[in-house]
């Protein structure tokens, strides 16, 4: 209390200052219509700046929710693609009857915790088996491939993105349909590697990869990137390709749990398969 007398003493004659000046403000403005128009016009503009301030920090505190929001209705729009269905065509009596049953479903998470700089790198969500998240389900993000569960408890789950020395996916390339093997071998997380690809197949710098729909988790035609640079690997007939990912994995907060729903029957048979 003392010490705020003192502050006021000190600076007496500032505040004298500022009440003799506003006091000659409100004289101004009310004995001259043109000064009073323009000090109202002043204080409008500085209020104005100040709310719109004002609203830009609230409204940027608010777009979590603005983003988780969008974020489920991205899953609810995805699930209705046509690649997220299955045609059956059945012939009965000269009358064709298509039915399409959906064959994966989307679940979008929050990432609550993220590495990318590491030789193996995981990725955790704030969805598990409470929300139907399953270990071996694909996961993408707006942009592209991430990668797939490997543990979850009864509400969250972790990943293993294609940043990881045992990440491995099938992919292909989208303008020859040409198949190969998404891998990472560590350093720049923007980066990553398609071998297989034989050079039989023309590839160019700019090709785009995608998922080739060939394995059990990922739909077909998930972007996983561009070709950055490739070469010819002398005497093995193959390309040594490198590519830049889709996804940004240093911004990644959203992400889609995809759900094979015929999965289980797929597994079934192609093990029924190999035991005969």
């Amino acid at each position: 209390m003392f010490k705020l007398v003192d502050f006021i003493k000190r600076n007496s004659h500032v505040f004298l200052f500022i009440l003799l000046e506003v006091l000659a403000l409100l004289l101004v403005s009310r004995n001259s219509y043109y000064q009073g128009a323009r000090i109202i016009s002043w204080s409008n503009s500085i209020a104005g700046s100040y709310f719109n301030s004002v609203s830009s920090v609230t409204g940027y505190f608010g777009l979590k929710s603005e983003n988780d929001r969008l974020a489920a209705e991205n899953a609810k729009l995805r699930a209705q693609l046509e690649e997220s269905y299955i045609s059956y065509t059945d012939t009965e009596f000269e009358v064709n009857d298509t039915v399409y049953r959906q064959r994966y479903a989307y679940t979008e998470a929050s990432v609550i915790k993220n590495s990318w700089n590491k030789d193996d790198n995981y990725i955790m969500i704030n969805k598990g088996v409470r929300q139907g998240v399953k270990v071996d389900q694909a996961v993408m993000s707006p942009q592209g491939i991430v990668g797939v569960v490997v543990n979850t408890t009864e509400n969250f789950s972790t990943i293993m993105p294609v940043l990881h020395s045992d990440s491995r996916n099938s992919v292909k390339v989208k303008r020859t349909n040409t198949n190969g093997t998404l891998q990472w071998e560590g350093g720049d997380f923007r980066y990553a590697s398609v071998v297989d690809i034989p050079t039989t197949h023309k590839l160019f710098k700019g090709d785009t990869i995608i998922t080739s729909g060939l394995a059990n988790d990922f739909p077909e035609g998930i972007m996983v990137g561009f070709v950055e640079e490739l070469s010819e690997i002398k005497g093995s007939g193959f390309y040594d390709v490198k590519i830049r990912l889709a996804t940004d994995f240093n911004k990644l907060d959203h992400v889609y749990i995809i759900d094979n729903r015929f999965k289980e029957e797929q597994e079934e048979l192609m093990s029924a398969t190999s035991e005969e």
